[in-house]
Order: structure tokens, then sequence, then C-alpha cells
């Protein structure tokens, strides 16, 4: 067993980028810092209230006993490949920090699983193999990643052990990065010896069977549970990938860790795999189009009503414009309903307006020809805003700031007292992860009767609990979820539900 006459010191840091490889936007530096840049020192201010993976690096330490020393760790908003310039030198500063560090026993390292990059198509195959080269011989690296990770066998290679998100919505972060902060303590004493494998059913598994507290996923998630009671098991992780991202790796992961019995690994991993594999026949989509989904919102007697556009899934990288459910409420004549779309022209109008004045504007539609057209909207500014909030309980990406730019709030016309339909305008995209994206503005979704969200199944940790309804809708869009909607070049093949 290792002994210490000192603290262990262990290197924190990491980029997490769910990168849609089919959007033709790029992601820079400049989203990075919009988003969260943080370096050094500050990293742990910054971080240590929050619910994400990191807060659990920095309540490991002190649980587990061992100093940390806060590198890098940058976070953008789902969108395009990340830009070459920006993979560069965002890997070029982290490398950097951790070969200038003081003499260092092992690092855990955040990562997202599924960034792709201009020049790197597995950019977090890439980041681990950078890092690893950085570090001296035999320290130990322990990685941590996103439940939508696509996750590549190089990576693998390149880490001693990856542990993952069980959750979806993603509440259980800050817990798995207590999880490798634990792994790590037992590691650098000698306690434990990690021993990985990694098994990648053929599987095209769509996001819309991704919520891991309901069946067919939920059993699966529960037996990740019972397997890491066992000693010998040191963490069991089933990821089912992002479908944006056209690289070999996309798809299903099962990564199991064992204190050194590569056998026992293999094994595990190959029995959830199989788990993943059986219950293939029950993915089967059946969403209804924009102009269904809202005739049965309107005819309901359940309220509020959760509408989801698929296709305009921001925490998938759209482009939270998207336009076919706003089109059909207003066609429809649609009552109480509220619906956030990020467009900075019509923010900048609604500002001009001023708060109490007339808005006339074309809204949505304005990023690219996939997320629908342009919209005439005319009402009242309601409210303006500078669009940060605080979000305290555990929601979906740990977070605990937001800030989606400028925010106006628009009461359409056809509103009544009781029955307000309020059109949330922001400035910068911000997938729903919590309510206080909207009452921070003064718009309470319990009293609306139909509630738009550009998701996929994060927003439900937020808006699961007031929901009376949830209708999936299958919108077109850069996250549509019918993979017939893409050309894929890359990805393996077959996978079933793909091929």
């Amino acid at each position: 067993m290792a002994r210490f006459d000192r603290k262990p010191l262990i290197a924190i840091g990491g980029i997490q980028h769910e990168s849609n490889s089919f959007s033709t936007a790029t992601t820079t530096v400049a989203d990075f810092e919009r988003n969260n840049l943080t370096r050094g020192a500050d990293i742990v201010p910054a971080w240590r209230e929050s619910k994400h993976e990191v807060g659990g690096y920095i309540e490991g330490a002190a649980g587990y006993d061992f100093d940390l020393h806060p590198t890098l760790f940058a976070v953008a908003t789902p969108s395009g490949p990340v830009a070459s310039e920006a993979f560069e030198t965002l890997t070029g500063e982290l490398v950097e920090r951790i070969r200038s560090a003081p003499p260092l026993d092992g690092m855990l390292l955040a990562l997202h699983g599924a960034m792709y990059c201009e020049s790197h198509p597995d950019g977090d195959a890439e980041i681990v193999r950078r890092v690893r080269a950085a570090l001296p011989d035999a320290l130990p690296l322990i990685v941590t990643h996103d439940f939508h990770a696509n996750v590549a066998p190089e990576l693998i290679a390149h880490c001693d052990a990856l542990t993952i998100y069980k959750t979806n919505p993603h509440v259980d972060q800050r817990e798995r990065g207590r999880k490798a902060a634990e792994i790590m303590a037992r590691t650098v004493r000698g306690e434990v010896r990690p021993a990985q494998a990694i098994e990648k059913p053929a599987l095209f598994y769509n996001i819309c069977f991704q919520n891991t507290s309901l069946p067919p996923l939920a059993p699966i998630t529960e037996e990740t549970r019972r397997l890491e009671r066992d000693p010998r098991i040191l963490s069991a992780s089933v990821c089912c990938g992002y479908q944006y991202a056209d690289v070999s790796a996309m798809g299903p992961s099962v990564v199991v860790v064992t204190d050194g019995d590569e056998d026992l690994a293999r094994s595990e991993a190959k029995r959830l795999a199989d788990m993943l594999w059986g219950i293939r026949e029950q993915l089967v989509l059946d969403a209804p189009d924009a102009a269904e989904a809202v005739r049965r919102a309107v005819s309901g007697d359940a309220f509020p009503v959760v509408l989801v556009e698929l296709g305009d899934n921001v925490g998938g990288g759209s482009a939270a414009d998207g336009t076919f459910i706003l089109s059909e409420l207003l066609r429809q004549q649609a009552q109480g309903w509220v619906e956030v779309i990020a467009d900075p022209e019509a923010v900048q109008a609604a500002t001009e307006a001023g708060v109490g004045g007339t808005l006339e504007a074309l809204v949505g539609g304005k990023t690219d020809e996939l997320h629908g057209e342009s919209v005439l909207i005319r009402g009242k500014v309601k409210c303006l805003h500078d669009g940060r909030f605080i979000e305290t309980e555990i929601r979906h990406g740990g977070a605990r700031y937001y800030d989606q730019g400028l925010t106006a709030v628009i009461e359409v016309e056809g509103s009544t007292r009781d029955l307000q339909n309020l059109l949330v305008l922001t400035t910068l995209r911000l997938p729903p992860f919590s309510l206080h994206q909207l009452t921070s503005c003064g718009v309470y979704p319990e009293r609306q009767k139909i509630l738009v969200v550009k998701a996929a199944i994060a927003y439900r940790a937020a808006y699961g609990p007031i929901a009376k309804r949830i209708i999936e809708v299958d919108s077109g869009g850069l996250t549509a979820v019918n993979p017939a909607r893409f050309d894929y070049k890359h990805v393996r093949r077959p996978l079933y539900a793909l091929d």
C-alpha cells in the first residue's frame, strides 16, 4: 500500500461540449467564455456548490483526504463542431497547466464524451490522449462522462477508469464526481488497482427512450447500481450515446471498472450490453407532428400540458428558434401557452418598444432552413430581464448559475387576463433545465395550460413535477428524432434501428 507523508495532490480540470456534427455552426473560444471558462484557483469557488461532477470532485477531496490542483475547466452550450482553433487553444492551455503543476499524484478529468472537433471527430479521446502524455508515467487518470457520451475504445486505453452519469435527466452528476474521487483516493493509496472493459452493442438508441427512470432503461440502470454494491466492482456505467454526432463510436456503451479483475470487467460489461440489446424491439418511435400535438393539448382537460419540440432540442445543439409548434399554437388559436425562443433581433426590437410597448416582429426561424419559417408576432412587451438566474435544486446539467442574455416577455395577441399567451425571447440559447428560466421573468409555468420545451429528456427534472401531460412532438430540426432525416457517413454499420 502506498504511503504519503503529505496529502496526495490531485489535479482537476476538463473541457466539455456536446457537438452536433450536422450543424453548420462552429463553437469558438468565445462560446466557452460566454458559458463558463474558469482557470486555476477560481475553479473551486465557482463550482464547489454546483451539482456538477466538478462539485463532486471538490467534495470528494475533503471526504477522501486529498488536496486539489485546479487547472482549467471549460463548458459551452451544445452547438456545432468545436473549431480547430478553439480545441487547440483550450486543450493546449489545459496540458500546459498540467505540465507546470507541482508534483502530482493523479488527475480527475471532466469531459462530456460527445465532443466533435473539426480536426478531431472524437475530441474527447484526443484530449485524454494529450493529457495522458502530459502526466508522468503510471500516474492515475480518471475520467467522468455525460450519459450522452459516444465512448471510443481508444479513450478507455488512455485512462485508468471512466465513470459515467447513470441518470437522464442527469441528476447524479455530483454523485458520479464523488465516485471518481473515491476511486482516485483508493488508487493513489494503493488500496485498489482499476481494470476496465468496454462493450458497444450494435444499436442506435434513440434519445426518446433514454429516460433512465422508466422502462425499458430503468431496470438496466438499477442493475449498474446493484453491481457497484459488489466490492470487486469500482464502477459500472451504461450510457446511450449521442445520435447527432456522425462518428464511428456513436451509440450506447457499457464500461465496467473492477479492482484488478479484467475478466470480471469484461464479463459484466458483456452482460450489461446483452441487456441493452435485449430491449431493442421496444424502441419504436411514435410521436405526433406539431399540428396533431397542439390539437391534443388544446382538447385535453388536464393542465399544464408539456409539448416537447424534439427537433429543436437545445441541449442537443439545435438552434432554439424553431417555429413549428409556435405556428400551430397561433393557427389553432390556443390559449394559455408559453414558449421560449432565442432571437436576439426580436429582443432588440422589444427593448426599443419598452415595457408596455407594442411589438410587431418576425420571430424565430432565422438560424437556418431546418427549424421552420419566421412567424409574425403581435403583442405587448410585458417584461424585460437581464436573463440571469440561480438554480439551487438538483437539475440536469448540474449548473447553479445561468445566463440567457437580455430577455423579453411578450404577451401575444389573443391573451386574456387569466389565459396569457407568453413568448419569452432570449438573446442566448439556453436549454430548459430550470423552471427559473421562466419564473425569474415573472412567468409561472404551473398557471399556464401549455408549456413548450425545446428538449428531449433533460427538461423532465424541472418540468416533470408540474406536468399533468407530456406530448413528445416529432418536429424537424437539427435534433429531429427520426434518424432517416440525417445522412450518416461515419457511424459503425450495421446498427439496429438505423439500418
